[in-house]
């Protein structure tokens, strides 16, 4: 009798994007995605209450207990610990760094609204704070090369 293998557990993943202020970004990008800003404000406060972080840690946003230094953004429909708050699906994490952005990101984001919503779409994240960097036509398509309101790069197809 053969054994049918095991199919191996996907890993999860997350893309941590480095930030001088995580909230602001964190805000940006979940107002550009239309995803929701993690609320781990129930673990915050549990460990709060035992003692097992101080109070440095923590800031308030959005009305409630945040971490300081990240801020994290999740799809609405993907699941996610209710106890902790944290996405179990895509989801964007931003961490406090010190130093400022100096060179081109290696890795950015790609967002696609749907054909003939391009400009729509310009037009919304310039309202939240980005920036055209560039338009980019070739002969194999079109689209503009943007920028956060930290600076970091993305395309809108």
């Amino acid at each position: 009798m053969t054994q049918t293998p095991t199919p191996a557990t996907p890993v999860h993943w997350k893309v941590v994007i480095d930030a001088a202020d995580p909230h602001a970004q964190a805000d940006f990008w979940a107002a550009a995605l239309r995803y929701v800003v993690e609320d781990n404000s129930a673990l915050i406060e549990k460990l709060l209450a035992a003692g097992a972080v101080p109070a440095e840690l923590t800031v308030e946003s959005h009305d409630r207990r945040a971490w300081r230094d990240l801020a994290a953004v999740r799809h609405p429909d993907d699941p996610y610990d209710e106890e902790s708050g944290t996405g179990r699906g895509r989801r964007l994490l931003f961490q406090r760094v010190p130093e400022e952005k100096t060179v081109k990101n290696r890795l950015h984001l790609d967002l696609h609204p749907g054909a003939g919503r391009r400009e729509e779409e310009l037009a919304r994240l310039e309202g939240l704070g980005a920036r055209v960097l560039r338009r980019v036509e070739e002969p194999s398509g079109g689209w503009l090369l943007m920028a956060d309101p930290e600076g970091n790069e993305f395309c809108l197809h």
